[in-house]
């Protein structure tokens, strides 16, 4: 059959061009695709590869799109492989640096480690802990991480003084702060400035211990002044601080804004003598006082006019410590026979004060109407020995004592014989610490009777019946005595008898008593 001109030139076509199979077709696809210069070609074997077990008898149109679809699925791959966007990278490297970095509390536990303390969220205790200018500052850095805190106490660190403002800055951090203590951390007056502004910041503050700075005299009034209205500062102590009368003066102006105040401690501050003759109305309007201490503090006459006003006033007070006061005793005020309108108290402290007889009977008066009384100290009053007897009612309703301190107040033998019989009456059953050292004018006869009923005195857990340094007495008189009570009395802890003369044998005896009763008998001769 002749074939048409159409048919020859198919034929020719196809003589020329050998008929493909659909793989060449597709390879002729790959090669016709445009691609940028740097892109690498595919290697035959992984087309190969890539196409194995595909049914070429199907649908060539399907197959050519999904082949297409994946050439340039990968070469995207590709592309971003090789140009990685650099905010990316930036990132997974910031979020790599953060999973690593501690966190708040481990940063915390490291600090507390590094010195040599345990971590608490509230109570944090850094007292004498060598703490450097450094220290203060990374302290600061964590005050964001506690915010329960309420403890923080700084004392005996002297590296604080002159950093104190970089910790004060962030204390809103902690605004639950109830208790700040910086004894002894030689604060500076930038350091006062800066606890001052403090104050409007930690609201909540109720303890605020100062004592032992003694760059604060005459600086008082930069903390004072701080002070405002609804002050929930309950606690007070600036014992040793080189406070002056002037300062005296600041810290009336203070007391109006500290009606919350339970408790206030300046003693040891010599120079504030006289400083208390403008604190009459502020001082009584503290009537949540319960522990007012200004032993040491050299009152002047005229403070004590002012005390004696006042004092009485003071209807919470529980404790009242005036020792070392030598106006106490000489001044002619009634200060203490003012204190039978304080019925709360607990603890007269009244030691070194000068009192004579007169006062000391005022005392005795006054005492009668303390029920509660719980703590009497009498120490190096001179003209206690020989008048003990006139204290005897006061002793006698005062079931409540507990402390007794008569050393160094020239006892006799018949004051010693009194507090037996005491005893013996049923009196003075609470009685737990009685100090009769220093009161070397005792006979051994008096030593003897006092050991002879010693044994009914059995809360008595601390007994002192040392003599004064410069003595040495031989104690064979009423040693059998003592060593026959000290038997009857189960609650004694610890008996000081400095300088009295021990023979090895009384030695040993008392060693043994130490060692099988686990007691504390302290000698020295």
């Amino acid at each position: 059959m002749e074939k048409t001109d159409d048919q020859n030139c198919q034929d020719r076509h196809e003589e020329d061009n050998p008929k493909s199979s659909p793989f060449d077709f597709v390879i002729k696809q790959f090669q016709g695709k445009k691609c940028a210069p740097e892109k690498k070609k595919e290697q035959p074997s992984a087309i190969k590869e890539f196409f194995k077990g595909f049914d070429f008898g199907k649908s060539e149109g399907k197959d050519r799109r999904e082949i297409e679809e994946t050439e340039i699925s990968n070469d995207g791959a590709d592309d971003q492989s090789e140009r990685q966007d650099p905010s990316v990278e930036d990132g997974l490297s910031h979020l790599t640096s953060e999973a690593k970095s501690p966190s708040g509390e481990q940063k915390f536990n490291q600090f507390m480690e590094k010195l040599g303390k345990k971590p608490s969220s509230k109570n944090l205790d850094l007292n004498n802990c060598a703490l450097s200018a450094a220290d203060i500052t990374e302290l600061a850095s964590l005050l964001p991480f506690l915010p329960e805190l309420e403890e923080l106490s700084l004392s005996w660190n002297g590296c604080v003084g002159g950093t104190l403002k970089a910790l004060t800055v962030h204390l809103h951090h902690v605004s639950l702060l109830k208790v700040l203590r910086l004894n002894n951390c030689r604060l500076t007056a930038e350091d006062v400035i800066s606890l001052g502004e403090a104050f409007e910041i930690v609201s909540q503050l109720e303890e605020l211990d100062l004592s032992w700075n003694s760059n604060i005299g005459g600086k008082l009034s930069l903390l004072t002044k701080k002070l405002q209205e609804g002050c929930k500062l309950k606690c007070l102590k600036m014992t040793d601080c080189n406070l002056t009368a002037k300062d005296g003066e600041s810290l009336d102006t203070a007391l109006q804004h500290l009606v919350e105040l339970r408790k206030l401690d300046i003693s040891c501050n010599r120079e504030i003598g006289g400083g208390f003759k403008a604190s009459t109305a502020h001082l009584a309007s503290l009537k949540n006082l319960e522990v007012l201490d200004l032993h040491q503090c050299c009152v002047t006459e005229e403070d004590m006019t002012v005390l004696s006003q006042v004092i009485p006033l003071l209807s919470s007070l529980q404790e009242l410590n005036l020792s070392s006061n030598k106006n106490v005793g000489l001044s002619s005020d009634p200060l203490l026979g003012r204190l039978r309108f304080l019925p709360k108290l607990k603890s007269v402290t009244i030691s070194n004060c000068g009192l004579g007889e007169e006062s000391l009977s005022s005392l005795a008066e006054a005492a009668l109407h303390l029920p509660e009384l719980e703590i009497l100290n009498l120490s190096w009053n001179k003209c206690v020995g020989g008048n003990l007897k006139l204290l005897l009612g006061a002793l006698k309703l005062a079931t409540e004592i507990q402390v007794l301190r008569l050393s160094s107040c020239n006892l006799v033998a018949e004051d010693l014989a009194l507090l037996t019989s005491l005893r013996q009456d049923g009196h003075l059953a609470r009685l737990q610490k009685l100090d009769l050292s220093y009161n070397n004018n005792i006979s051994d006869e008096g030593w003897a009777v006092f050991c002879q009923g010693l044994g009914a005195f059995k809360e008595l857990s601390e007994l002192d019946v040392s003599l004064s340094p410069s003595s040495c007495r031989d104690c064979r008189p009423w040693f059998g005595e003592l060593l026959a009570a000290l038997t009857q009395l189960p609650a004694l802890a610890e008996l000081a008898m400095q300088r009295w003369a021990l023979s090895e044998s009384q030695r040993k005896q008392m060693e043994g008593f130490n060692q099988d009763n686990k007691r504390n008998i302290r000698f020295d001769c």
